[in-house]
């Protein structure tokens, strides 16, 4: 932590002499076109791009209007559950409760496939990994751009689903059921088939750049935390998404041509589609979570002014995870013909990969002791990612019990234990990782204030509508049911009252982002005193992102910046002795030394 008469020191410093502040020259940003450029030729720089900072915008823009769409659908799934009887999508029992199956359906496939696997890979790791490398841009520029337009046709095949018939088979697609319904489950998994590649591309990207594109000096235990989470999510990416594109395919194949590989009418087994998706979807889990603790092992050191505590261990759980997840999708299925031996060793694997999370919220929490805190909205959903984080990973151990697993299975307390990882920590996570990076990404300062209601209005109305389904599942409430009995009807109420709550937090802190694009002011190069390369470069970035290369040190370290009220930020300070000179970008700028 830096002490107060450090920070005065430097500040004095450079008040006497200016020139020992880091120069960071200033650029046309990359969401400007050279002057003169038509509309025409403005709308074809966007989408012909190689940026992948640009690319990385046009993501976030996709997987933000699909997380509004899936939201949209549990919107209609909670108003329906309001009464407990069926009523409010059909006119009929019958078509409310068939309606009802649809809007969970496409509420867990467009929130799992188009948002969250997506959503911090490819929307800010895009943006983020190669500035962290200080590089220019990815290793395959034209491949991340297919990528992109890969996952467009992956949710144009869902958007299609939605003008057909729909989907009411469970995000699952579970088998026999999927190759028996009249819906359009075609549609939907070739969706997905498309999608994976997409990941694919992603990952293969994102491998071979932090490879081979690490800047002189930055070996792998000087890289950021944020591009080993990726780094380990990419890993996933590749080697598991393959084997989901392989059984959507065979799903297909049954579909159309009747082959007996699942149906139990044909000779098949549906209990071999269950480990062929949950092989896959069990490290997709961790796809999704890794990268939400990538960003708070960033957020957190930076605002509480301390290094972060244990930076080689929470570096190795990032693998220890994306290996041990490939290890453990049978807890899935304990219900189902799974013997007792494999049941039993499912379980205690389980019970093992919670310890690398577990190192991970040890190590924030010990960084964050004797911290200089500032409680900017950043760290106030780094905070309420570790609250949550902690409540959906506990509340795993239950489900990876045997004994009680068999009563909880199917039931609410799955659901909500599934929203508090992946929505209550990968989302949460998502939004510190937008308002920590905001100010880079589009040059512009938000209303500190509201975004900080904002975030409060989005960890109440989580918690308001998530915490009374675990009740709900003890007490034997299941999942996927339109209709319950009068006992369950206030919890129910409860969470439909505390959806409203978190979509007023989510809808608010949307409209201060908007707004600052517009009347926002003008951001300092490093508003936060951050130390990683992103933050060594102009707000936002030029399409080479440096005009000087920046020399690499330690990311987690802050003795050397101060907050300079001339500038409205943080500035990196130079030794006394060491002068900065401004060297061109395609020649290393030689480091002061510290």
């Amino acid at each position: 932590m830096i002490s107060q008469s450090r920070e005065h020191s430097l500040l004095e410093a450079i008040t006497a002499d200016p020139s020992r502040k880091v120069y960071i020259p200033q650029g046309r940003s990359y969401l400007q076109n050279p002057p003169g450029t038509t509309f025409w030729q403005g709308v074809a720089s966007w989408v012909f791009t190689l940026d992948h900072k640009r690319i990385g915008v046009m993501y976030l823009c996709g997987v933000m209007f699909s997380f509004l769409l899936g939201g949209l659908f549990a919107g209609a799934v909670r108003m329906e559950l309001w009464n407990g009887t069926p009523d409010l999508l059909g006119d009929t029992l019958q078509t409310a409760q068939d309606n009802y199956n649809q809007m969970f359906t496409l509420h867990g496939a467009v929130m799992t496939f188009l948002f969250i696997i997506p959503s911090i890979p490819a929307a800010l790791g895009n943006i983020f990994l190669p500035m962290m490398l200080g590089a220019k841009d990815v290793a395959f520029p034209r491949m991340n751009l297919a990528s992109f337009y890969l996952w467009c046709s992956g949710a144009i095949f869902f958007i299609a689903t939605l003008l057909t018939s729909g989907l009411d088979t469970g995000w699952t697609f579970y088998t026999p059921y999927s190759t028996t319904t009249s819906t359009s489950v075609i549609l939907a998994t070739m969706g997905v088939f498309i999608l994976g590649f997409s990941s694919i591309f992603t990952g293969l990207n994102f491998v071979v750049t932090v490879n081979t594109m690490r800047p002189k000096g930055m070996t792998w235990f000087k890289m950021p935390l944020f591009l080993w989470g990726i780094y380990a999510t990419a890993i996933i990416q590749v080697l598991a998404t393959p084997v989901l594109a392989i059984t959507l395919v065979l799903l297909m194949c049954e579909r159309l041509m009747g082959i007996g590989i699942f149906d139990p009418l044909l000779g098949g087994d549906p209990v071999l589609y269950q480990h062929f998706f949950w092989f896959y979807s069990h490290p997709a889990v961790y796809i999704m979570i890794l990268p939400g603790m990538a960003i708070i092992s960033e957020v957190i050191p930076v605002y509480s002014r301390k290094h972060i505590f244990g930076y080689t261990f929470i570096a190795y759980s990032s693998i220890a995870i994306a290996l041990l997840g490939f290890l453990v999708w049978g807890h899935h299925m304990f219900t189902s013909t799974e013997s007792k031996l494999a049941a039993v060793i499912f379980s205690a694997l389980t019970f093992t990969v919670s310890i690398p999370s577990a190192i991970k919220v040890f190590n924030w929490l010990a960084t964050m002791y004797k911290g200089s805190i500032h409680l900017n909205t950043a760290m106030l959903y780094a905070l309420a990612f570790i609250i949550q984080f902690t409540i959906g990973g506990l509340t795993g151990l239950f489900l990876g019990a045997l004994a009680v697993d068999v009563h909880l299975h199917d039931t609410y307390f799955v659901v909500a234990h599934f929203h508090y990882v992946m929505m209550g920590s990968t989302l949460i996570a998502f939004l510190a990782g937008i308002h920590h990076w905001w100010p880079k990404m589009f040059g512009k300062m938000y209303n500190e204030r509201l975004a900080q209601i904002a975030s409060g209005l989005v960890f109440i109305g989580f918690n308001l509508t998530f915490f009374p389904q675990f009740i709900l599942g003890t007490q034997g409430m299941p999942r996927r049911y339109a209709a319950y009995k009068p006992e369950f009807q206030f919890l129910h109420q409860l969470s439909t009252s505390g959806y409203f709550v978190l979509g007023a937090g989510l809808v608010m802190a949307a409209a201060v982002l908007i707004y600052s694009l517009f009347r926002g002011k003008k951001a300092p190069n490093n508003p936060w005193g951050a130390a990683t390369l992103e933050w060594k470069c102009c707000s936002p970035p030029t399409t080479a992102n440096f005009e000087i290369q920046p020399w690499t040190g330690s990311p987690y370290v802050y003795d050397d910046f101060v907050f300079d009220p001339d500038e409205g930020g943080y500035v990196e300070v130079l030794p006394d002795l060491h002068r900065s000179a401004a060297v061109p970008a395609e020649r290393p700028a030689v480091p002061a030394t510290h």
